[in-house]
């Protein structure tokens, strides 16, 4: 697994790509090795997911006043969705990205998708750590989310522009693909699965 040190160095390359400094991808592995390394970056994710899931967990108790749904089957069930809805799209982008003439640049693609989703994982559990401290802000933290959404979509767009190039269509393509699908998905095998409340 990358350790901490090498991890910074993979948002700071991230960070110098959202400022559109293309030197950025030289702190990031982006070959195939690299691609394969980035998916430990759902192990780095977890503290965040973990904090998040016991808010849905909470959630759906308060709807269903079940506490049977208190167990670790109910963890695991958020984690299918959690693997199911980051994997689903990666797929769907390679089958894109077959289809154009940057099928090359598919290993530096998922990579700074998998690294992109640790930044923004625990700032979503920052958003949960808010609700859950202060109740009565719902209206507030729900503003920060939609936010934070608007974030992502912007550096997605703008990371995927200095790897793919200039080609909008494309990239917003690539965007769409990357984060409607998982939307979608998500609430589907939650009910699907039983873990949703309402």
């Amino acid at each position: 697994m990358p350790p901490i040190s090498e991890v910074r160095s993979y948002m700071h390359g991230l960070w110098l790509m959202f400022c559109g400094d293309p030197k950025g991808q030289s702190y990031l592995d982006l070959t195939d090795r690299g691609m394969m390394r980035s998916f430990f970056s759902a192990i780095w994710s977890v503290p965040a997911l973990l904090l998040s899931w016991f808010w849905w967990q909470r959630a759906f108790k308060v709807e269903q006043v079940l506490e049977s749904m208190s167990g670790p089957s109910y963890y695991l069930r958020l984690a299918l969705v959690e693997a199911i809805c980051w994997v689903v799209p990666l797929v769907l982008i390679g089958g894109l990205m077959l289809m154009s003439d940057v099928r090359g640049k598919f290993p530096a693609v998922v990579t700074v998708v998998n690294w992109l989703n640790l930044p923004f994982a625990y700032a979503s559990a920052a958003l949960v750590l808010i609700a859950v401290a202060v109740p009565g802000m719902q209206g507030f933290v729900a503003l920060l989310w939609f936010a934070l959404l608007l974030t992502l979509v912007w550096t997605f767009s703008r990371i995927l522009s200095l790897i793919l190039g200039k080609q909008p269509l494309l990239v917003s393509t690539a965007v769409m693909t990357l984060l409607i699908p998982g939307m979608l998905l998500s609430e589907v095998l939650q009910r699907f699965l039983g873990v949703y409340p309402g």
